[in-house]
């Protein structure tokens, strides 16, 4: 009996290794692989089938092992038989994750993924084979089983729960295009501010920018809000909404002499001239009207360093000319009148944005002592400073 078994061990040792090796060859010739994603993608498959071949070899030749007991060689039958159900299955799952990975090498796999579909196929032939499995060992029909799953069924629907309502959602994510692999997100209520990394069936991970990662059950993507900025990168431009807090007590008229004093900035030249000729032409005839001359109109400092800001934003090369640009007055607050420069770049990457930005604020900043404004501000320590070294000067 022991040079039986020894003997139908090593005939299985042999058919697994010259079906491994075959199998190898003609798995790559079917699917065209090269042979540097052998390791990757094609072993486990290999492997998994190849353990079905020994296991088929001894499961037929364990009969004829002399003087092997017949509950013996039943017993080992049934075993090797559930050995033989569960590489079969674990074959099919390396296959489906092999089709996973050739998939995310193509274009369309950054906007939809299918890995979490293929995780829902995955776990039904994992449940058919659990049922196969415990129906050889025990060596009863699977039908046997399956009747008694009906009274086990609210049961499974409370474990199963955060998988059935993953698939729900992982179908809506998918057929509605609400997210993708690549996509920038923010979640406030799980701290997730990234790009999307991996789309599962039962968890979306982001790459949050300071490199951790955040895992988010996929349900909670439908029944909780979040803001997905895939269409500002698919637009070419990012906006800027920023507000500069103007001193209200520097908001004056300018007189002649200051209008033709900022005729020499090129920018608001033509702006000037032409304003210039509308308030003489509505000035001309409110006093040819007879009307007392505190009703003439006259330029502010104010509104000169809006249309300013407006030709400064259209003249920006790194300015997007084709999206809304606005320089708008918003309602007085305590700390100011907020001036809003509201446009968009002409690029979305993040580290160019935050320059443009930056360059532009700058340069605004800089240029409006030029027309009579100050910035408002809470007093620092150097005003105060002035303050007190100019009360110690007049005592």
């Amino acid at each position: 009996m022991a040079v039986g078994l020894l003997i139908l061990a090593l005939i299985a040792f042999i058919a697994d290794f010259v079906v491994r090796r075959l199998l190898t060859r003609v798995l790559l010739k079917i699917v065209g692989l090269k042979t540097d994603d052998l390791d990757v993608l094609l072993r486990p498959v290999v492997r998994n089938l190849a353990r079905v071949v020994p296991s088929l070899v001894i499961q037929f030749g364990i009969g004829s092992v002399p003087h092997l007991a017949p509950v013996a060689a039943n017993l080992i039958r049934n075993v090797v038989g559930a050995f033989t159900i569960v590489a079969v299955v674990l074959a099919i799952a390396s296959a489906l994750d092999m089709a996973n990975a050739l998939y995310n090498r193509t274009e369309r796999a950054h906007r939809k993924s299918i890995k979490g579909y293929l995780q829902v196929v995955k776990l039904v032939f994992f449940a058919i084979a659990t049922i196969l499995v415990i129906a050889t060992l025990i060596d009863r029909s699977p039908l046997l089983l399956l009747s008694g799953l009906g009274a086990l069924a609210a049961v499974l629907m409370l474990v199963f729960k955060d998988t059935i309502l993953s698939l729900v959602a992982s179908v809506q994510l998918n057929s509605n295009d609400m997210l993708r692999v690549g996509d920038w997100i923010e979640m406030p209520q799980m701290s997730a501010d990234g790009d999307v990394i991996d789309i599962a069936l039962h968890t979306v991970k982001v790459q949050n920018w300071d490199k951790t990662i955040t895992t988010i059950p996929t349900w909670r993507l439908i029944n909780e809000p979040y803001k997905n900025w895939r269409g500002m990168q698919e637009s070419g431009g990012r906006r800027i909404k920023r507000s500069l807090l103007i001193d209200q007590n520097s908001v004056r008229f300018l007189t002649s002499e200051e209008r033709e004093k900022m005729r020499r900035i090129m920018l608001i030249d033509d702006y000037l001239a032409t304003k210039a000729q509308e308030l003489d032409d509505w000035n001309r005839q409110l006093i040819e009207s007879g009307r007392d001359p505190v009703n003439t109109r006259r330029a502010t400092n104010l509104g000169t360093f809006r249309a300013y800001v407006q030709h400064y934003l259209k003249n920006h090369p790194r300015i997007s000319q084709h999206m809304t640009q606005l320089v708008r007055q918003m309602a007085p607050t305590e700390m100011g009148l907020p001036l809003e420069i509201y446009c968009f770049t002409s690029t979305t990457a993040w580290a160019d944005y935050e320059a443009i930005q930056a360059d532009i604020f700058d340069h605004l900043l800089a240029i409006l002592p030029e027309f009579g404004l100050r910035l408002a501000q809470q007093p620092t320590g150097a005003d105060m400073a002035a303050v007190f070294t100019a009360l110690g000067r007049e005592a």
